[in-house]
């Protein structure tokens, strides 16, 4: 039989898992900013997020046969993973691709960065939201924006009011973003894959004749490699694998926390585009990034023991 002692040990070694689990999957997402500007110019928004979900539902469908899972039959497990699929993917992806058309991916990066404040709003709305949120939570939650300021530069926010369709639909995307979670804490009892694969293909089947009525895709001009290969990336990388660990998260680190990579997310594109594009590395740069690591560490670190669940 474990001791007290051991089992805190444990608990925080579980803790770190995640929460290193949560760095890859900001890393992971904060390359697709970069991989959605690479397809846009010669694969519209809706053919572009259709291809991608598409992929990705077919390989998480593949990898949960190859695990031995399969998928619910219950109409009622359908509509949940309708509602999951549209606020995580289909809703979203088409939101923040259409907005970058417009805006600079800078501000859309900050204007993305928004869901754990949607999240704390929503959280303070509810009586049981208020009684789990603290004060450290909410410093944590401030301090991680200001640090996606810092990091993307002041300059950045100069774009606010201009486009304002077009920043509303990537604020749109992160009120998505901040409710998938929420809603995906009913899968709870499903395995992450089983959830992922599930919502993956109902998002395809939105998006399928979505962008067949809108863009007629068999009629674009057949788009560059490069192109394709961005989208090949996004499906497999930035969605398949990346909705596995999404999924796991929602269970251990709840809600606030999953979304709380939202932050980590900014800072590693603008860290990815100083290591990989040669873009200007500066001090507020280090600044931003310690402010954005100090508010995920607020937000997840504080968590109480009854909400956090390690799997089996």
């Amino acid at each position: 039989m474990s001791t007290r002692a051991e089992q805190a040990e444990s608990r925080r070694t579980s803790l770190a898992f995640e929460i290193g689990l949560l760095l890859l999957l900001a890393l992971i997402w904060g390359s697709s900013f970069t991989l959605i500007k690479v397809a846009l110019p010669t694969i519209p928004p809706f053919t572009m997020v259709a291809a991608r979900v598409t992929i990705a539902a077919i390989l998480l469908i593949l990898i949960a046969a190859l695990q031995g899972y399969a998928l619910p039959r219950q109409g009622s497990a359908w509509a949940a993973f309708f509602v999951q699929g549209l606020l995580q993917s289909a809703l979203p992806f088409t939101l923040i691709s259409w907005g970058e058309m417009h805006i600079a991916s800078g501000l859309a990066g900050v204007l993305n960065a928004t869901p754990p404040i949607f999240v704390l709003a929503i959280a303070m709305i509810t009586e049981r939201g208020r009684r789990a949120i603290s004060s450290q939570k909410i410093i944590g939650v401030g301090l991680g924006l200001a640090g996606v300021v810092v990091t993307m530069g002041l300059d950045t926010l100069s774009g606010i009011g201009t486009a304002p369709l077009a920043q509303a639909a990537v604020l749109g995307a992160s009120l998505c973003y901040a409710l998938a979670p929420i809603w995906g804490q009913r899968f709870r009892d499903l395995p992450a894959i089983v959830t992922a694969a599930g919502a993956m293909t109902c998002a395809a089947t939105v998006m399928l004749p979505t962008a067949a009525a809108l863009e007629r895709p068999w009629t674009l001009a057949a788009p560059p490699t490069q192109a394709i290969a961005a989208v090949i990336a996004l499906a497999v990388v930035c969605t398949a694998f990346a909705m596995a660990i999404y999924f796991r998260l929602i269970h251990t680190l709840g809600p606030l926390g999953t979304t709380s990579g939202s932050y980590l997310r900014a800072g590693f594109a603008v860290a990815l585009g100083t290591a990989l594009l040669g873009e200007r590395f500066t001090w507020p740069i280090v600044a931003g990034m310690a402010l954005i690591l100090a508010g995920v560490v607020a937000v997840t670190v504080s968590l109480p023991a009854r909400t956090w669940k390690q799997p089996d």
